[in-house]
């Protein structure tokens, strides 16, 4: 009896040895565009390689919000680098199932890389305005906390998402916004980037 596609590429996976063996077998996996496919891509992401990784999380997100309920369920408290790979799929699909993780990654995740996807992710969740604007203050409270992170990349990408809430959404918070992104424009902002990015995101919401 043959086996399918899918126990073939799966096969072929667990086979791989090498990078390049690696990448094409995630390609094919990926390739099949199946939902039974999603099992062994998130468990590609724990492999601790940024190029097969990298692939893996390019299928799961074709997969869309198929993918969604496995991704939720998948975090490695272990693993900050698949952490950060999940929590950037589900910020590219845009579910709003994702809000509650993402959310809680923003808070509290120790890594860098992790609090930065859940911040983009927040600012792009595919959620409808008025109906779903207790959800939408959720993101934005939780970007608002943000901008007081450590680390300047998470700042930065709290920016990205204040500034894109605002454009889509302008009566949410605006005032705290404004105060918010204000400040980081101040000199009391220590990194000329995230004063740079606050003041062109200050100039586009409230240009006058």
């Amino acid at each position: 009896m043959h086996a399918s596609p899918l126990e073939g590429a799966i096969a072929d996976l667990q086979a791989a040895k090498t990078t390049p063996e690696l990448i094409q077998a995630t390609k094919n996996l990926c390739n099949l565009r199946t939902v039974g496919a999603i099992s062994a891509l998130i468990e590609v992401l724990g492999f601790n390689n940024p190029a097969v990784a990298s692939v893996a999380t390019a299928g799961l997100i074709e997969l869309g919000s198929q993918a969604v309920p496995s991704l939720l369920v998948s975090l490695d408290e272990k693993n900050y680098g698949s952490r950060a790979w999940v929590v950037r799929a589900l910020a590219s699909i845009r579910d709003p199932r994702s809000l509650d993780l993402l959310e809680h990654a923003l808070a509290t995740d120790i890594a860098p890389s992790v609090r930065r996807s859940a911040a983009r992710g927040l600012a792009d969740l595919d959620l409808i305005y008025p109906e779903e604007s207790s959800k939408l203050n959720r993101c934005l409270l939780a970007l608002l906390a943000a901008i007081k992170d450590d680390e300047w990349v998470v700042r930065y990408s709290a920016i990205f998402g204040i500034e894109l809430h605002l454009l889509k959404y302008n009566s949410i918070n605006k005032h705290q916004c404004i105060m918010g992104l204000k400040q980081l424009s101040s000199n009391s902002e220590s990194i000329k980037v995230i004063r740079l990015r606050a003041t062109l995101a200050l100039h586009r919401v409230n240009p006058s």
